[in-house]
């Protein structure tokens, strides 16, 4: 996970570990993403998860939420006469 959010922001969002695991934990807590299986590498469990329907509404909302406020500053940028690249 880590290295794929590093990847699709093009470097510009690199997260640590703890990082990681305290969200992992808030959204397993807050029932948006459960175990989907476990399994044993190298002498480590890797677990994996996927969303919940509470967490695929939750993501649609936010998802709608950020393409209204690109929209907005899309907007504002072609005001003064900028193309968003």
């Amino acid at each position: 996970m880590i290295e794929d959010v590093k990847q699709i922001s093009g470097g510009r969002v690199v997260i640590g570990v703890g990082t990681l695991y305290t969200a992992i934990d808030r959204l397993h807590a807050d029932g948006l993403i459960e175990v989907d299986r476990e399994e044993v590498v190298d002498s480590r469990l890797r677990r994996y998860y996927r969303l919940t329907g509470d967490g695929a509404r939750r993501l649609a909302a936010e998802t709608k939420r950020l393409t209204r406020h690109a929209a907005a500053a899309t907007a504002r940028l072609r005001v003064l006469g900028v193309e968003p690249a």
